[in-house]
């Protein structure tokens, strides 16, 4: 199969790459329909060390079942499934709990044997408790919209709910990347009166509005700060969907004292502002990885009815033999988030 694989900053292949067969009677082979790139995937693309023997890519992907281990029971050949960004068995103490990201018998794609996401087909662990069946044909136009359920979407919700987002509140979310403009589109859906989007991009937070942004705010740093206040007098409840140190000084200079915020972005940063002065203002710091597979069905309805449309967040499509160049156009925010067809 063709498949895409990172072997240093800067250095993406597709190339050829065994057929996937289930290894473990839990597995199922998924022949992939559609995937993306993260903007998480733009991390190593910015800074990962050369290496001989490269690394699968990607970790958002659905696609038909095509074969299934011996004790695979929920799922058969010929099933179009979504696949959450990591595995997990679904049975276990944290995915009880709703926290698959802790899964104890759980990963990610693309390391320990397990292939990326963005490649011809993808062998999943655990495939009854990762796997979400979907009731649509493989040719539906809503494909784009239920493979942003795989990340992009139930991560924007899951900043939303951990900042506790409800209805007649007033957000503002840090960031108009494609987990920003789905954390806009997640906290109008619990029913935020007021959400602030801070991005200087016009294309993308012209979509933010669209998906339930009142206001944005293009400045940066304290002169952002100053025009959220200006706007709102102080948000209770922030989204960061960025991950750099500036987007969380920017949340924690915007939020009220006794007020929530949330974190969606991978932390490119080591330390933070937890000492005496945050201590005083009775913040609560949250949120963290999503656990996707908890929400996938609950967002689903939604997407199926039209209630909301997280797929517009995919602004160009690239087959999969040009994966190499929706990297680069990512990198170089000329593409809002890229779609892979293999």
């Amino acid at each position: 199969m063709r498949a895409t694989v990172m072997y240093g900053a800067g250095d993406v292949r597709v190339e050829d790459r065994p057929d996937p067969k289930p290894v473990h009677p839990t597995d199922a082979v998924v022949r992939t329909l559609a995937a993306c790139v993260c903007g998480s995937d733009l991390w190593p693309y910015a800074s990962m060390p050369a290496t001989d023997t490269g690394r699968p890519m990607g970790h958002e992907f659905l696609g038909v079942v095509e074969e299934t281990g011996a004790e695979v029971r929920g799922l058969g050949p010929g099933d179009l499934v979504v696949a959450p960004f990591t595995y997990s068995d679904n049975t276990c103490d944290y995915c009880a709990k709703g926290l698959h990201i802790s899964c104890r018998h759980g990963g990610r794609y693309g390391l320990d044997g397990v292939d990326g996401g963005q490649g011809e087909a993808v062998r999943v662990p655990y495939a009854d408790g990762t796997l979400v069946k979907l009731p649509v044909a493989a040719d539906s136009a809503l494909l784009p919209s239920l493979l942003a359920l795989s990340d992009v979407m139930t991560t924007g919700h899951h900043g939303a709910v951990t900042a506790r987002v409800g209805r007649g509140d007033t957000v503002l979310v840090v960031g108009d990347g494609a987990v920003g403009l789905c954390a806009v589109l997640a906290a109008a859906r619990l029913g935020a009166e007021r959400i602030v989007l801070a991005g200087r991009h016009e294309a993308r937070t012209a979509l933010g509005r669209d998906f339930g942004a009142t206001d944005v705010v293009a400045e940066r740093g304290e002169e952002g700060i100053a025009r959220v206040r200006e706007l709102t007098g102080g948000v209770d409840k922030v989204i960061e969907a960025v991950g750099t140190r500036a987007a969380l000084d920017t949340a924690l200079g915007a939020v009220l004292d006794g007020g929530t915020v949330s974190r969606l972005g991978v932390p490119q940063y080591e330390q933070g502002p937890i000492g005496p002065a945050v201590f005083m203002r009775n913040l609560t710091l949250t949120g963290g990885a999503s656990p996707a597979r908890a929400y996938i069905e609950e967002l689903l309805p939604d997407v199926l009815d039209g209630t909301i449309a997280p797929g517009r967040v995919f602004d160009r499509t690239f087959p999969l033999d040009e994966a190499p160049a929706a990297y680069r156009a990512m990198a170089d925010r000329r593409v809002l988030k890229a779609l892979i067809r293999p």
